[in-house]
């Protein structure tokens, strides 16, 4: 069986439950962590995608009335009203249940649970909470596309604004190029948002956390029988965005031999399953981006010439934050509005000098360095006072040459890695890259 691609959150006291929880949901889920104590909730989900919270209702020895799972609930449903809660209680009051159903959790387990129950409950709350953060995208898409990406004082930008309006209602591929942090996503939501696909999905494929020998049955799906898991029809991601628009980030990862396949998709418009002769007309728009210098990875023989011909009829580099700095202050102020929201603390303010210090840093994580140190300043700041938590320079000053990319991005990772003492999770996190993105960097540059 295949495990669905969710992380699960447990929180519990007893170290047994924890133990055996995260056992048997490991088996069907790619992700599953646990925390023995409930102030360690809140940090965890503001620094983690969390699908679903199973959450016990009784932490201080004596209370055995369900109030500190009640109490968490609301704390967590006050920072993400949208993720699903489950409650777990060895004491089964039905008064209980009701009372957290009604504070809005999604389910109510009683222990000594059931495996098969325990399950069904975790997997029918991934499946809401996806529904629900699907919902919150499209619901939110055009006010971000008006505050944030489509508005800029950058001379830069503004010319690849108006390129983007010009090739959007357009069916040609394009190919977005800029390092990472520089909000190629956002710019192919844009994109997808002002063509005559809008109403249809628009669906991102990172193809840097997705693991080498399940990129063809992601992708293009699987006839039942055609391996050993392969226990039910599977469509693939791509086929999933029939009529819309397939967002293929970090394309410079895909293997050469699913290049071939690629490039054969994007001339015929056809699919096939692994599996299946049946071929299946398919109607997208392609949307591509890459960090990685494609014409040295073309000179390489990593890269097919004639699948970078194809996915680049419009080629657009977008800048570095570094490049216009124009824009910091604007991004800047956008965040701080943003969690000021999030985590209701509506006085707090960039004053000059502060923003003077956000346009006196190079920013190398561009606008995601930037998104992250402003959401830190703000969760750590009383209600009042503003106080900036600022990256530090030191060992980049030191050990930054000149400003080849690669070199800067294997001094970033270099200086992830002996943060967070050689964890590769963590590490990751702080980076903004998937687990099996950063350890394909780290081959790459020998760590």
């Amino acid at each position: 069986m295949r495990k669905k691609e969710a992380h699960i959150l447990i929180v519990d006291d007893n170290e047994d439950i924890l133990f055996s929880a995260r056992v048997w949901l490991k088996k069907f889920f790619t992700e599953v962590s646990c925390l023995s104590h409930p102030a360690k909730i809140l940090k965890f989900i503001v620094e983690h995608q969390i699908d679903t919270v199973v959450l016990d209702m009784n932490f201080r020895k004596g209370f055995e009335n369900g109030q500190d799972g009640l109490y968490w609930m609301n704390e967590i449903k006050t920072l993400e009203p949208q993720l699903p809660v489950i409650l777990m209680t060895a004491y089964g009051e039905v008064e209980l249940a009701i009372e957290g159903l009604k504070k809005g959790a999604s389910d109510f387990i009683l222990k000594p649970w059931n495996n098969e129950k325990l399950y069904a409950s975790v997997n029918l709350a991934v499946d809401i909470s996806r529904k629900n953060k699907k919902l919150s995208q499209w619901e939110n898409i055009h006010q971000k596309s008006n505050q944030y990406q489509l508005d800029s004082h950058s001379q830069k930008m503004q010319e690849i604004l108006d390129q983007i309006k010009k090739v959007s209602p357009t069916d040609a591929n394009i190919l977005l190029l800029g390092e990472n942090g520089t909000g190629k996503y956002v710019l192919a939501e844009s994109i997808h948002e002002q063509s005559d696909r809008k109403n249809e999905p628009f669906v991102h494929i990172d193809l840097g956390s997705i693991s080498e020998n399940l990129f063809e049955a992601e992708l293009f799906g699987y006839k039942k029988g055609a391996f050993t898991d392969a226990h039910q029809d599977y469509a693939g991601k791509i086929e999933n965005t029939q009529n819309g628009t397939v967002f293929l980030d970090e394309i410079g990862n895909l293997p050469l031999q699913l290049q071939t396949k690629l490039l054969s998709l994007i001339q015929n418009r056809k699919l096939s399953r692994i599996g299946e002769t049946k071929e299946r007309i398919l109607d997208v728009r392609f949307i591509f981006a890459t960090n990685e210098n494609l014409k040295k990875a073309v000179a390489e023989n990593r890269f097919r010439q004639d699948l970078y011909y194809r996915i680049n009829t419009v080629e657009i580099n977008i800048p570095a934050l570094r490049e216009r700095q124009e824009d910091i202050n604007l991004l800047a102020i956008y965040f701080l509005d943003r969690y000021k929201q999030k985590y209701h603390k509506p006085n707090l303010e960039l004053s000059e000098t502060l923003l003077s210090q956000l346009k006196n840093y190079p920013w190398p994580g561009n606008i995601r360095e930037l998104d992250h140190c402003i959401e830190r300043s703000v969760i750590l700041s009383n209600d009042k006072n503003l106080q900036l938590l600022m990256p530090q320079l030191e060992e980049q000053e030191s050990t930054i040459t000149n400003l080849n990319i690669e070199e800067m991005e294997e001094m970033l990772i270099k200086k992830a890695l002996k943060k967070h003492q050689g964890n590769i999770s963590l590490a990751a996190e702080d980076l903004g890259l998937s687990r099996a993105a950063l350890y394909r960097r780290m081959e790459k540059f020998g760590l």
